[in-house]
């Protein structure tokens, strides 16, 4: 049903995206850095990215030093350190790619708040943490602060400390997508929403990616073929590589009202980063408690829990503004991947299909790097 004009002009290209979120554009926008004269589609199954890049809270995610000390046992100094590192190289070309004033990045420094009931060794975990950093940093980056404690207007019957790291940063996430769409459409990359693909093949020629037009009937589908294909699905990857380390994780967030003369300014953790929020134009955006019902959020699909908006709400009561007036106008979810391994997979399946994706919740800050390397590989092949 496809017209010869359809045929010669859509249906083929030197490269195809899967996902249109920060590791799918980012890849997309640097193969086109790379090869001008490349013809680049991105392929998007909903109107937005689907997972987490349009949800997120907007940190820059280097680390802090709960969560990496709790890291440190699992991968090692070695590869910590390198995954610590791209994060960082991830922001800096990100930064470099769309401009801090089109992402409004701001560094306002990061907070671990460390709760009267933790019970890991924070200070030999800044030292630690900080001898594994500062020869790529040059300087110790972790510093504990409990002065700050009233000058954010914290509850100090509940946080025992402050651990701040200044380099880290925020960023506004709409601003952030849209500027990355407009430098995509300013390198002539195309890009189609409400493109479910349903399956791909490749073939000694070309790889087939198979996309669901309804259009035509609810089981009809338009065949896209390109020389190189790139997976950049992360939570939603299994469906295409069911062996894979890789399992959705759910993120549930909230945003309060307007607070006047809000005292919080910067980006702040606890509990191993299961717990993130933020200043976000006069409110506080607040997101996490995964960790209390690990199985029922470990989920592809969007919603709202009573236990996780309960925990949410309780902490902002109780512990982030305390005394404080204040209604919560939004909450939504995002979905992010994690896997036994914590670092992002980056694998070849074929000659001419490769994937990015598991950034257990480290996209914003590795999305950029992640697309560099799947470039690297896409275009070394073709």
């Amino acid at each position: 049903m496809l017209s010869y004009w359809e045929q010669t002009s859509f249906m083929h290209y030197n490269y195809i995206i899967i996902g249109s979120g920060i590791v799918g554009l980012s890849t997309a926008c640097c193969i086109k850095e790379k090869n001008p004269d490349a013809t680049v589609l991105v392929l998007e199954r909903g109107i937005f990215p689907t997972g987490a890049s349009t949800k997120n809270a907007g940190f820059a995610c280097i680390g802090n030093v709960g969560e990496m000390y709790a890291d440190l046992k699992l991968i090692g100094e070695e590869k910590l350190t390198k995954l610590t590192i791209d994060r960082w190289e991830g922001l800096q070309l990100l930064r470099s790619r769309i401009g801090d004033a089109k992402m409004d990045f701001q560094r306002n420094s990061g907070y671990e708040l460390v709760l009267n009931d933790d019970t890991y060794h924070y200070e030999l975990a800044i030292e630690k943490i900080n001898d594994m950093m500062e020869p790529y940093f040059q300087c110790r980056l972790y510093s504990e602060r409990k002065d700050l404690i009233q000058g954010f207007g914290l509850n100090p019957k509940m946080v025992k400390t402050i651990i701040q790291n200044p380099i880290e940063g925020q960023i506004d996430t709409g601003k952030m997508m849209n500027a990355l769409l407009d430098y995509a459409y300013s390198l002539k990359i195309r890009v189609l929403t409400g493109c479910e693909v349903t399956e791909f093949n490749e073939t000694p020629d070309c790889v087939e990616i198979n996309v669901k037009n309804p259009l035509y009937g609810a089981d009809s589908n338009l065949q896209f073929t390109c020389n190189q294909l790139a997976v950049c699905t992360n939570a939603f990857s299994k469906r295409f590589f069911p062996n894979a380390d890789v399992e959705p994780g759910r993120g549930q967030v909230v945003c309060t009202s307007v607070i006047p003369e809000l005292k919080i300014k910067g980006t702040f953790q606890f509990t191993e980063g299961y717990y993130y929020f933020r200043n976000i134009n006069g409110r506080v955006l607040f997101g996490g408690a995964r960790n209390i019902d690990y199985d029922y959020e470990t989920t592809n699909e969007f919603g709202l829990t009573p236990i996780i908006q309960e925990k949410l709400e309780f902490y902002l009561r109780e512990m982030i503004l305390p005394g404080v007036d204040f209604t919560i106008e939004n909450r939504w979810s995002g979905i992010m991947a994690f896997g036994k391994e914590i670092t992002p997979e980056i694998i070849r399946y074929g000659n001419r299909i490769a994937a990015g994706f598991r950034f257990n919740g480290m996209g914003v800050a590795l999305g950029s790097k992640v697309a560099k390397e799947l470039t690297e590989m896409l275009t070394e092949s073709n």
